[in-house]
C-alpha cells in the first residue's frame, strides 16, 4: 500500500477496522435483559484480515 493514504481511504479502513471488534460491554444490558450474553452476539459482521479481503 502507498505510504501516503488519502483521507477517504483512511476513513474507509478505519470503518472496516471497527468491524473486527466486539460490541462494548455496556450494550449487553441495554439490548438484552439477561446478563449471560456474549458481546459478539451484537456484532453481526466480524471481519478478519486473513479471511475477508477489502477493496480499500
Amino acid at each position: 500500500m502507498a505510504r501516503f493514504k488519502h483521507l477517504n481511504r483512511k476513513l474507509r479502513l478505519a470503518k472496516l477496522n471497527r468491524r473486527t471488534k466486539w460490541a462494548p460491554f455496556w450494550l449487553i444490558p441495554k439490548i438484552f435483559s439477561r446478563r449471560n450474553v456474549h458481546p459478539v452476539k451484537i456484532t453481526r459482521l466480524k471481519r478478519s484480515w486473513r479471511r475477508v479481503k477489502t477493496k480499500a
